[in-house]
């Protein structure tokens, strides 16, 4: 070799010199780490203050430094004594003294970083920190967690610490429809919720016709739990309100009927890999034959071809008990089967939900189903631009560090890694892989066998329903019990996860359904104990004081699950420490055969999925291991992986039985999975880019309604309207530059009239001999001089408080169709592609000159409109408007409570938790009650008109049956006269929930209201039928919505049509 040669090999290339650089001064995270050290010493050094201090005097410390903040100091100063007062609350409470590394992780937080921190080093206590320093500045802060349960149990659990330090708790849960509770639980200085929960609220806060019936109250710090599951898996999934159309359902069943004639390969083609079926000639020529269409391409024929190819994708890429499971749902009562769709990321039937586009009722066709009708979208918003909007945004989870680019670009959010507690101990073993996946059973059986013979328990990962219950037949044959935890048995996953690290237990888990849930080696004493006593009592055994009656009757009222046994109770405690006992004496064993076993019997698409099952084991420096079996038949390896594999095995000569472990096999299946992450991330990139245009002009919509609410000049923005009237008449009748020949006079003067009522006495030819700008100062005079007499006509504050229900409702009919017209923009902007046309720069150019053309539609409905009113018809508007004495929900439960049948009738009516029954809800403080209760008919209605009662509330008269059912008279004028008082100084009512569909944009869900009225739909008062542009009863289904109900994905590619989820 010659010396220049030897040179070369010897000199350090670019990643030996980046990784030398990152071994002297550390990564950018490390650090990070080290300037928060100091910190750290100094919130070590406080420990010595506070801990000998009363709790009454550690409470007062949150009034002093809430003054401070007043008086300017920075959060990042109060710093080091919040967190150190957070951290002996913790100690008192809940004996639980927060760790180093969670000190660090608390000020990741509060910088507004994502903080990766492995399973089981307690995130949900380190949330605590940075939660309370930002809640002492007043604006409130929301924590997000991915279901119900895990937001209900966190803010029971970790509301101790803040309710020992003075700040109030709230949740809002999607079972909860009292939207008084709702704002009672935003008010709060901490609220928890879930992601689908926050978003559906701000959209319907953006529908109401009053600032007072807003929940929510700004968006200042959020720290979202499981960030990567809620903002990279669920970011393909906007949130969608909707609702119904005329459309039939008919035409489902006919085209399915004909799909069965069309032969795989020949008349179409399946592309797995890209989620796409396409027709070949000879297909489309069955198709039209059997439909009797001369050309399937025309463009009146474009609405078949799309229902055709979403039949297509439901018969050949959507699979049962895979995507989806036919079964009735339990919430409904009526026993008919329905399509429910399944989590592809966690696992869980997503009752509600719905795939848009038509593809959901594909599938309700192939499965032979009632098929719904289709549903016009209200309002949506994206994940990432609902979470965009928050002032500070926060993150935590044990798998982040693989999508870091994704949550830099998108979210501007950094990845901090937080070093663990205690060292990892788990052994991460080479993946195995055979040729068929007989053989990979076969294998995986004889493991889990010889686990359980030791003891070892055994977490069994599965990708779908179908594969779990496989797995379980296959361990009932060998006589091996187990426990199955996918998407038909959700309601009981943090029971069954709880236990999953006794002795020999095997448990089988659909993706990572039970996130939030830690597996504690030789099983969960409380979780035991609490499933002891509830099966106790559900045998009939009574137990005084363990389950307080009013705890329970309040749960039923606010439709929360029924509250746990009393935790301080003699029996819990002595039924607690038996199993306290039991699990310590199993935890020795368990720890003695190596602790939990990960055994993985497919690849995830992506690498963080997988990382999310290893992460169960190894918990808090616990030993552990996992080991992922796979075959060359997964639909991972055979779309994605490398033909080489194959190849080389069978020159190889290698059997069926016969596997391959080796590195360079799990290094060639990451990099499959980086291809998918990568084409995951470029979809979700573009959903995005399109969002953005839409997110821009819904911010103007909904900036324009929030001026119209809080009467900010409302008349200076009829004026505004008026002037832009005008300028746009005189722009297309009288063009700048043209002749004035050429001026189009006859139709301004018509256009005139009919908006403005403007008369003018003036022949078109005389009008020409004016000069332009003349012209249009004349008419811009006339036109006020029209609306400044249509004020003293109807007299300005009448005029005034008309005017803004007359915008908003016309507001939100003209975005609501706007919205159908973008869809139909989107749906077929893809296909210039073909045309060399860039597709997203053409939707940002046609979609805002269709915004511009709403606005102005929008503007001259509304001044048509205003100028055409009579004194009566204003007067009516008016008094929708105006503010009415109102009370609360409680207030009206407490007074059906009041008579034996109320309490039985809201019962009734209260949803169902998807989790198990072991978290009680905080109790709520009761409200006054009035004096008496109205008489049954008129005084009723008095009383409900007065409180701003809906259809849909109880009757106020007692009869526990809703008002509409009871003394409702729809024919009957709203009273003129006073005949029941109610109580004194009574607190707000909240309006009723938003009636529609929930739908969220990967093709799922959407739920209708219990027969919603429009006026209901936009969460606003009362408004004349005969003036409503959505007028008419909406004719919903039986069950209140859920708030995560309904998918409407909207992904489309640059230049292909959108993948399978946007339909």
């Amino acid at each position: 070799m010659s010396k220049a040669l030897t040179a070369a090999a010897s000199e350090p290339g670019p990643l030996m010199i980046t990784d030398l650089i990152r071994r002297v001064i550390g990564s950018p995270a490390d650090r990070l780490i080290k300037k928060m050290q100091p910190n750290v010493v100094r919130i070590n050094g406080l420990e010595s203050r506070y801990k000998p201090m009363s709790d009454e005097d550690l409470r007062a410390c949150t009034a002093d430094f809430k003054q401070r903040i007043e008086n300017g100091q920075p959060l990042d100063e109060l710093l080091p004594e919040a967190f150190a007062v957070v951290r002996e609350a913790g100690r008192r409470t809940m004996e639980m003294r927060h760790f180093d590394v969670q000190l660090i992780g608390g000020q990741v937080l509060h910088k507004g970083m994502v903080a990766e921190m492995r399973t089981g080093e307690g995130k949900t206590l380190v949330a605590t920190l940075p939660v309370y320093l930002n809640a002492l500045a007043g604006k409130g802060v929301h924590v997000v967690t991915v279901n119900d349960y895990l937001a209900n149990r966190d803010a029971e659990w970790m509301g101790r610490i803040y309710r020992a330090l003075g700040l109030t708790v709230g949740t809002v849960l999607s079972a909860v429809r009292d939207e008084a509770s709702k704002r009672a639980g935003y008010a709060c200085d901490i609220t928890y919720g879930t992601n689908n929960e926050y978003g559906f609220d701000y959209l319907r806060d953006n529908m109401k016709f009053s600032i007072e019936q807003y929940v929510q109250r700004g968006h200042h710090f959020a720290i979202v739990d499981e960030v990567d599951s809620i903002l990279i898996d669920e970011a393909r999934t906007p949130l969608i309100i909707s609702g119904p159309t005329d459309d039939t359902v008919d035409k489902y069943e006919l085209i399915d009927s004909v799909i069965g004639v069309l032969q795989k390969e020949l008349d179409f083609v399946v592309d797995e890999k890209q989620r796409q079926v396409s027709l070949t000639d000879e297909g489309v020529d069955k198709l039209e034959a059997r439909l009797g269409i001369d050309n399937m391409y025309d463009p009146h024929n474009m609405e078949v071809l799309h229902h055709v190819n979403q039949a297509l994708k439901a018969h050949y890429l959507f699979k049962r008990d895979k995507d989806y499971v036919v079964q009735p749902d339990p919430r409904s009562g009526d026993g008919k089967l329905k399509v429910v769709i399944v989590d592809e990321h966690t696992g869980r039937l997503m009752y509600g939900r719905r795939w848009s586009d038509g593809l959901h009722q594909s599938v309700e066709a192939k499965e032979r189903v009632a098929v719904e009708a289709e549903s016009q979208t209200y309002a949506t918003i994206t994940f990432q631009n609902y979470f965009r909007m928050y002032g500070k945004l926060g993150g935590m989870t044990g798998t982040a560090e693989t999508e870091a680019e994704e949550f830099a670009k998108i979210y501007n959010l950094e990845v901090i890694p937080i070093p663990t507690n205690q060292p990892v101990a788990r052994n991460d073993q080479h993946d195995i892989v055979y040729k068929s996946q007989a053989e990979k059973f076969k294998k995986v059986m004889a493991e889990l066998e010889d686990c359980h013979k030791r003891g070892q328990p055994v977490l069994v990962g599965t990708t779908s329903v179908e594969k779990s219950e496989l797995v379980h037949r296959l361990l009932e044959k060998q006589g091996i019990p187990h426990e199955v935890l996918n998407a038909k048995q959700h309601d009981r996953e943090a029971l069954i996860i709880a236990q999953a690290g006794r002795r020999g237990a095997v448990t089988i888990s659909t993706n990572m359904a039970g996130r939030g849930t830690d597996i504690k080696l030789g099983g969960d004493p409380e979780g035991l104990a609490r499933l002891e006593l509830i099966d106790r009592r559900a045998n009939g055994e009574e137990f005084d004081g363990l389950w307080p009656r009013e705890l329970e009757e309040a749960a039923k009222l606010k439709g929360a699950p029924p509250p746990g046994p009393d935790i301080t109770h003699p029996e819990y405690l002595a039924v607690l420490a038996k199993h306290r006992a039991e699990c310590e004496a199993e935890r020795a064993e368990v720890l003695k055969v190596g602790g939990l076993h990960i055994l993985g019997t497919e690849r995830h698409e992506s690498r963080r999925i997988d990382n999310q099952l290893r992460g169960r084991a190894g918990r808090q420096g616990d030993p552990g291991s996992s080991r992922f079996y796979l075959s060359l038949e997964d639909d991972l390896l055979r779309l994605f992986g490398s033909d080489r594999t194959v190849v080389w095995m069978e020159r190889m000569g290698m059997k069926d039985d016969e596997a391959i472990e080796h590195r360079w096999v799990t290094s060639s299946i990451e990099n499959a999975q980086k291809k998918v992450e990568g084409n995951n991330f470029n979809m979700r990139k573009n959903l995005l880019e399109y969002d953005d245009v839409m997110n821009l002009q819904r911010k103007a919509v909904y900036e324009l309604r929030r001026r119209a609410l809080t009467g900010d000049n409302i008349r200076g923005m009829m004026l505004e309207s008026v002037r832009a009237l005008v300028d746009d008449l005189i722009g297309e009748f009288v063009p700048p530059g043209a002749k004035h020949e050429d001026w189009d006079t006859p139709k301004l003067m018509a256009r005139a009239r009919e908006i403005f009522g403007v008369v003018w006495e003036e022949t078109p030819e005389a009008l020409r001999e004016e000069a332009r700008l003349e012209l249009a100062e004349r008419l811009l005079k006339s036109a006020t001089a029209a609306y400044e007499a249509k004020e003293v006509e109807i007299g300005a504050e009448t005029l005034h408080l008309a005017e803004r229900q007359v915008l908003l409702q016309l507001a939100d009919q003209f975005w609501k169709d706007h919205l159908l017209a973008m869809d139909r923009l989107r749906d077929g902007v893809s296909l210039r592609g073909y045309g060399q046309k860039n597709p997203l720069l053409e939707y940002k150019k046609e979609g805002f000159h269709m915004f511009q053309l709403m606005q102005s539609l929008r503007d001259e409905a509304v001044v048509q409109r205003i100028l055409r009113l009579d004194k009566d018809m204003a007067d009516r508007f008016a008094a929708a408007a105006r503010p009415r004495p109102r009370v609360t929900a409680e207030d009206i439960e407490r007074q059906i409570l009041m008579q034996r049948a109320r309490a039985e009738a809201q019962a009734a009516q209260a949803a169902e938790l998807e989790s198990p029954p072991e978290f009680s809800p905080l109790p709520q403080a009761p409200q006054r009650a009035p004096a008496r209760l109205p008489e049954k008919g008129a005084e009723a209605r008095l009383f409900a008109f007065q409180a701003g009662l809906r259809r849909n509330d109880p009757c106020p008269c007692g009869s526990g049956q809703k008002y509409k059912k009871c003394c409702y008279d729809e024919s009957a004028e709203p009273p003129a006269a006073a005949a029941f008082e109610p109580p004194a100084e009574p607190p707000f009512i909240a309006e009723s929930s938003v009636g529609g569909e929930y739908s969220f944009g990967n093709g799922e869900d959407a739920e209708t209201a219990d027969e919603a009225r429009p006026d209901e739909l936009a969460g606003g008062g009362w408004m004349p039928d005969d003036v409503g542009v959505l007028g008419g009863e909406i004719e919903g289904g039986g069950s209140e919505p859920e708030s995560d109900a309904g998918v409407t994905p909207k992904t489309p590619a640059a230049t292909e049509d959108p993948p399978e989820e946007s339909a």
